[in-house]
């Protein structure tokens, strides 16, 4: 919806500066640059309030509840890998490609692990 009404925005600034010239571009340009930033603000004081309050209730009890977390995680360390793989096969052969997929591996490992270790501390929760 914000989005919706910064493109509003964006397409009624255009049009006065067509309407009005290249002198009041500068202000134009300000009056928009304004009106974004307190969008972001808006949007950043709703994070933090939402943040300070803690996650949803329910949202840590879910198996999934970290779903987009990890599968972010993974599509980021794959697209990733590509230029490394590259970058360390030109390097330094076989061995610079071993050593690129090793530290994919390694920090994957260790991300997977994090969230293994939660759900086995709310598992043990739920036990007593």
């Amino acid at each position: 919806m914000e989005s919706q009404e910064l493109k509003k925005e964006l397409s009624a600034t255009l049009d006065a500066r067509r309407e009005l010239g290249p002198e009041y571009e500068a202000a134009l340009v300000d009056s928009f640059v304004e009106k974004v930033d307190t969008q972001v603000r808006r949007r950043l004081a709703e994070e933090r309030l939402s943040a300070a309050r803690g996650p949803r209730p329910g949202a840590a009890d879910s198996p999934d509840g970290n779903f987009g977390e990890r599968f972010g995680f993974a599509i980021i360390t794959l697209v990733l890998a590509i230029p490394l793989s590259a970058i360390g096969a030109a390097q330094a052969h076989l061995s610079g490609l071993v050593v690129v997929w090793l530290g994919i591996l390694g920090v994957n490992y260790v991300h997977a692990a994090k969230f293994s270790r939660h759900r086995g501390e709310r598992g043990t929760d739920q036990l007593s």
